[in-house]
């Protein structure tokens, strides 16, 4: 069974950083994309970054410059570095992997390609 573990959020101030992981188990595959979504209340989830086995990287506008996607493969882990943090960038941080059925030409950014989800970890930033 997929199980996805993230860690590492908590309240910082504009300007201020953090290390978001997420602990990947029980795939019997190599994963050829994973993802990081947020979800602040009342709106959608969206894609904040995606990395594709290649490697190649997908950023949101927002996070462009900002954010970095990086994976661990001997550790299994996913990590999301946020740097110069918004208070705009608060929410609840998923991150999501694919079946095995499933193949982009480019990390994918949309919630309907991911199949596996972790339960999120909260980040708030305040100004």
């Amino acid at each position: 069974q997929v199980q996805l573990v993230e860690s590492g959020g908590g309240s910082v101030q504009s300007g201020g950083s953090l290390r978001l992981s997420c602990a990947v188990s029980g795939y019997t595959y190599s994963t050829n994309y994973m993802g990081w979504f947020r979800q602040a209340p009342g709106k959608e989830r969206e894609g904040v970054a995606a990395l594709k086995r290649g490697p190649s990287t997908t950023y949101a506008e927002s996070v462009k410059g900002r954010f970095t996607i990086s994976q661990d493969n001997a550790n299994n882990t996913l990590y999301l570095q946020m740097n110069s943090l918004k208070p705009e960038d608060t929410g609840m941080y998923y991150c999501a992997a694919p079946s095995p059925r499933r193949w982009y030409p480019t990390p994918p950014m949309s919630p309907g390609q991911y199949d596996y989800w972790g339960q999120g970890t909260q980040v708030t930033v305040s100004s």
